[in-house]
């Protein structure tokens, strides 16, 4: 009897993924816990083991498939000497990005009237792909007129491409109304590119996590209440300390960088503040006990947040070594969902990037992202009216007002000031 492979939830928010490569192929044989095919989701890529036992009969999403929705059929295992009939399959749908595009079509096409070069469609079944039916459309194609070089007969890709016909006229009066213009928008994504028709540029898919960041930073930037506090941290004497310490574990081949200051002096400043160290949980506030600080590193192709847990209680040589296998495993997509849930606080560092101050969004469900600058050397006036060069470093808060007020942001920001500026007192 023929057992579904469905596509696996391999971590609690995860809804969809990429199936970036399948490690069997149609014919082989499997036991449970052999290692089928490798899943991107938007944090990491990670490998998939088999639960059942027998004959990869069927593979029904290809390899770089994105937005395979959780819990869809990806292949079709088989007992032996058992066939798998066309039938069989023909009727399982893997939702994907590109299906999504064709049922938004679909629903355009049974709000407008069908016009005389709208796609016909045949009387008899056609199998085809969702981005060959979805070509189809947009050259106005009738799939049952040709023939398909896929398996079994079926229409792939490569067969509407050969076929010199032109597009398909968007119907104008339809467009005239604003929500079917919203819905043919989204079903052909062209509405912007046409814009540019004229212009020379390249497409860029988005990736799943290019589509993660996007709606998580929308999300926040409407739904959030963004308040911003500034200060600036005089960071002489964390220069001084940090150079005295590093010298001392130039044996050790270990190095502290001024952000392993940065998430110490904030992992303590939420100890001193307790209130702050909140998330937003929709209809109630949660406090945490331990300061979990995130840390925005950036990668090739998005952004990763991963955590240092328990940073308060950690020393900053930990911290360091933390940080940096973190990094690497951020940058090679190896983070497990554990490294990059969760936490209160976060902390994006610009000014290694020679950036002199920014106002950064806030991750939800976090109560506040601290905005670091880099540090420049600048005139102040010192307690007996002289004037002097400091090294100064700019700091901006920005915070959720649902969970922390502009007072009690404004200690938790003096706080952390307070340990740059004293770094011995991270030390005891």
């Amino acid at each position: 009897m023929s057992v579904n492979i469905l596509m696996p939830a391999l971590s609690p928010t995860m809804e969809e993924g990429t199936l970036a490569k399948w490690l069997v192929k149609e014919g082989d044989r499997i036991q449970s816990g052999d290692l089928i095919a490798e899943i991107e989701t938007d944090k990491a890529t990670m490998e998939f083991e088999a639960v059942d036992e027998g004959i990869i009969g069927r593979l029904l999403v290809s390899e770089g498939s994105e937005g395979v929705k959780v819990n869809s059929p990806i292949a079709v295992i088989l007992d032996d000497d058992e066939e798998l009939k066309v039938s069989e399959t023909a009727d399982l749908v893997v939702e994907t990005e590109q299906t999504k595009s064709e049922v938004a079509t679909e629903e355009v096409a049974e709000i407008q009237k069908p016009s005389m070069n709208a796609v016909q469609t045949s009387s008899t079944r056609v199998f085809a792909t969702p981005l060959a039916r979805r070509l189809a459309r947009e050259k106005g194609i009738d799939l049952g007129s040709i023939s398909g070089s896929g398996p079994h007969g079926r229409i792939v890709k490569t067969d509407i491409l050969e076929i010199n016909v032109s597009s398909v006229d968007t119907n104008q009066e339809s467009l005239a109304n604003p929500v079917l213009r919203t819905n043919v928008q989204q079903a052909s994504g062209s509405s912007i590119t046409n814009l540019y028709a004229d212009r020379e540029f390249k497409e860029i898919p988005l990736n799943s996590m290019r589509k993660t960041v996007a709606s998580r930073l929308t999300e926040a930037k409407q739904n959030i209440p963004h308040f911003y506090l500034r200060k600036e941290a005089r960071i002489d004497e964390l220069l001084q300390v940090r150079a005295r310490l590093n010298a001392h574990l130039a044996e050790k081949n270990n190095k502290l960088s001024i952000n392993d200051f940065i998430i110490k002096s904030c992992a303590l400043a939420l100890q001193s503040v307790p209130t702050a160290n909140a998330i937003w949980a929709e209809d109630k506030i949660l406090q945490l006990k331990p300061s979990d600080i995130a840390v925005a590193v950036s990668v090739e192709d998005g952004l990763f947040t991963p955590i240092i847990r328990d940073a308060n209680t950690k020393s900053l040589s930990n911290i360091s070594k933390e940080m940096k296998e973190l990094a690497d495993k951020a940058r090679s997509k190896k983070l497990m969902p554990s490294e990059y849930q969760g936490g209160s606080f976060s902390i994006s560092n610009l000014g290694m990037f020679g950036v002199d101050n920014f106002d950064a969004v806030i991750n939800p469900p976090h109560g506040a992202i601290l905005a670091v600058g880099r540090g420049l050397q600048k005139p102040i006036v010192n307690e007996d009216e002289s004037i002097s060069v400091a090294n100064l470093m700019s700091l901006t808060l920005s915070v959720d007002h649902r969970v922390i007020d502009g007072a009690l942001g404004a200690k938790l920001l003096q706080n952390i000031t307070k340990y740059l500026e004293d770094p011995v007192l991270m030390l005891t």
